[in-house]
């Protein structure tokens, strides 16, 4: 499997009747929450940086890695928050690239003390390319000898090369979450422009452009102790959400928990048709820094190929964590349930 992945992603890319991809989602969704939803954008009164990195499929040469960026803070004179956010994906090792960015903003309503409800936008754009000398397509392949004939040259191929490998595209997104001190709501719509993505010279009527991701989330936040000043909540999180973009689609459910400066949860992703894998997740959290590893364990026929599930790192600096700014929101009429966010 690991000779033939460039092949494999040829066909995902080429070989189906409508030729689109789909958003690589982090397992650590709370660690990258501007990915799943715009809305969340100001979640925090201080700066909140975030870097996320996942490896799919490790045990593979050349899988899938994903790399995410993001800043946001929320203002409050203004209730509204403010998010940028770059993420690229590399396939293949290096045969498919695509880099995201974007500007986010959410405005918050507040409906008596206790009830609230952000309404978020996303305006970016992306840059994708393919190093077409790496695909290896079906003509190339021999029965015996396989995509390679002697002295090690690769088989020629009678597929066309496009006249373009690389594209950019404008993409907006937008958001709803409802919350308060005790549960949380939300949907969003990706790519709400299906923005066309496709390199090949063919027919209009095979590229009906980046599917829209559909995403329904919710949650609830089940407080233990309240904490005290020199130390953190302790919470349990009870998490689903609902993701369809296409043909695909998968259902992440779980819980994450807060002990002190520990934390840890598991989740179980059932994709449409079958299940798919059991995520677990630790992590410890100090004054500003978050840091939380998970995997992905495959549970799916895909296990049997050994490829290795999926890890994932995340590293938070939330700055609202300071003795400075847990004063301030002490102060502050700003209350809600996202514990597990932060």
């Amino acid at each position: 499997m690991n000779k033939f992945l460039p092949f494999i992603l040829c066909l995902c890319l080429f070989g189906s009747e409508k030729l689109f991809s789909q958003d690589p989602v982090f397992s650590q969704f709370y660690a990258a929450p501007l990915q799943i939803n715009p809305a969340f954008a100001g979640n925090t009164l201080a700066p909140r940086i975030a870097l996320n990195y996942r490896n799919q499929w490790p045990s593979l040469t050349g899988g899938y890695v994903t790399y995410a960026a993001s800043y946001e803070q929320l203002f409050e004179p203004l209730n509204s928050g403010l998010g940028l956010m770059v993420q690229a994906d590399d396939a293949g090792d290096g045969t498919y690239k695509s880099t995201n960015f974007g500007l986010t903003y959410a405005y918050r309503l507040t409906f008596g003390n206790n009830f609230f409800a952000k309404i978020g936008v996303e305006v970016g754009g992306a840059q994708i390319s393919l190093d077409w000398d790496r695909l290896i397509f079906a003509d190339q392949i021999d029965p015996i000898n396989g995509p390679t004939g002697p002295g090690g040259i690769t088989n020629p191929s009678g597929e066309i090369r496009p006249d373009d490998l690389n594209k950019t595209y404008f993409d907006i997104s937008t958001g709803m979450l409802l919350y308060s001190p005790n549960f949380y709501f939300g949907f969003s719509a990706k790519h709400l422009n299906t923005p066309d993505q496709t390199l090949l010279n063919t027919n209009d009527q095979l590229t009906s452009g980046l599917p829209i991701r559909w995403t329904v989330h919710g949650g609830t936040q089940i407080p233990i102790t309240s904490g005290s000043r020199n130390s953190f909540p302790v919470f349990i999180s009870p998490n689903l959400a609902f993701i369809k973009q296409g043909d695909f689609g998968q259902i992440d459910g779980g819980a994450y928990v807060g002990f002190g400066m520990f934390f840890a949860g598991a989740w179980y992703r059932y994709a449409f048709t079958n299940g798919d894998a059991v995520i677990g997740t630790i992590g410890i959290q100090k004054d500003i820094f978050k840091i939380g590893y998970s995997m992905d364990f495959t549970v799916s026929d895909l296990a049997m190929e050994g490829t290795g599930g999926a890890h994932e790192i995340s590293l938070i600096l939330n700055f609202e964590n300071s003795e400075t700014f847990q004063r301030k929101r002490r102060s502050s009429r700003f209350n809600d349930c996202f514990q597990l966010f932060r």
